[in-house]
């Protein structure tokens, strides 16, 4: 296959561990047409800017070509993560008693873990001009999408600050800070100088601006938008926001288990209508963007991790890869092998099917 006309967006969504591993399948298959190297946007939630932090990392903060993903990065990434856990480095950093001060907002140890573990120790302005990143949070004051990209941070309502000195490790813990699992991380606004501007004002008319709040809890992205679309498509219109981009959202996020079957003193009763909520508003963003690509199929593509692969009703990859567990522990060889090759071969389904790129 040759390279599109097209260059890439890619949206790769939040779910953990399994996210992680399900979009490098995706990836693999990108690398293996040679299309890596038309990637041009990327917006990350949760596991998926876990992913790409770390492959900019090994990669020195820059985007792999194609050979060296498949020569280097698949590999490198697969022995990393199945060798050491996100999960139990952030445990660990509780050795030490000057992060016990943590405890209740989590996100900070994971992110002691991404510096001290995982070497993880750039700056927002280190990461490469292209692709464009967005890795995304949620602010909890305002319940809207905290972006962090190369140049800045912050959101509408509230405003933008340079991104300078803001580490990565800190913006890749805040996409991952799932409520009940990590926790937020704590940003003070005042450590920072802030500039707001109307939708239809230039970007250079920003004035100074002081936030609402004089700190902020940040949330992982998928609180929001765990599919990561919004920088890349308007829901509302659908219509994408960048013209002439193939948009590919890579979508691990776990179906809503069926059944019921807790008691009425059962405290995850709330979990679960809170899973419902978070089920419905997900399901409303891939129905618009389905919608969409039916009406321009040759604009973007949807990959589902609960996409069958075989000609089984009941495929055994999607059952395995869509019912993983949404964690950040280490990885056996061979699951880490099952949940890429489903990414890979939902990736092929669909370009064999529906004509990816």
């Amino acid at each position: 296959m040759t390279a599109p006309q097209k260059p890439i967006a890619l949206a790769l969504s939040g779910g953990g561990i399994r996210a992680m591993v399900f979009h490098l399948g995706v990836l693999r298959h990108l690398a293996e047409r040679g299309l890596l190297e038309s990637v041009e946007r990327i917006s990350t939630v949760s596991g998926g800017s876990l992913l790409v932090g770390l492959l900019l990392q090994q990669n020195g903060m820059r985007w792999p070509t194609s050979e060296r993903f498949l020569s280097y990065s698949l590999p490198a990434l697969r022995e990393a993560l199945c060798a050491r856990s996100l999960q139990w480095g952030a445990v660990r950093q509780l050795v030490s008693p000057l992060n016990w001060r943590f405890l209740l907002s989590r996100a900070n140890l994971l992110a002691l873990t991404l510096r001290h573990e995982w070497r993880v120790t750039a700056t927002l302005s280190d990461l490469p001009e292209l692709p464009e990143w967005s890795i995304n949070g949620t602010t909890a004051e305002s319940g809207k999408r905290f972006r962090f990209k190369r140049s800045d941070i912050g959101e509408y309502t509230l405003g933008y600050a340079s991104a300078a000195r803001f580490p990565l490790a800190s913006a890749l813990a805040v996409s991952a800070a799932f409520p009940g699992g990590f926790g937020p991380l704590s940003l003070e606004t005042g450590r920072y100088e802030w500039r707001k501007r109307e939708w239809d004002v230039p970007v250079e008319a920003a004035e100074p601006t002081s936030p609402a709040f004089h700190r902020l809890h940040l949330y992982d992205g998928g609180v929001y938008d765990n599919m990561g679309l919004e920088p890349f498509f308007d829901a509302g219109r659908q219509i994408p926001k960048q013209e002439g981009c193939f948009l590919i959202c890579s979508d691990a996020g776990a179906p809503l288990a069926p059944g019921f079957d807790m008691g009425p003193l059962n405290a995850f009763r709330l979990k679960r209508v809170a899973d419902i909520m978070s089920d419905q508003s997900r399901s409303l963003r891939v129905r618009t963007l389905v919608h969409y690509l039916q009406q321009a199929p040759s604009s973007g593509a949807y990959l589902s991790i609960n996409t069958p692969v075989s000609s089984n009703n009941n495929c055994p990859s999607a059952q395995f890869a869509s019912s993983f567990p949404t964690t950040l522990r280490r990885l056996r060889s061979d699951e880490f092998d099952k949940l890429a090759a489903h990414g890979a071969a939902v990736a092929e389904r669909v370009r064999t099917e529906f004509g990816l790129l």
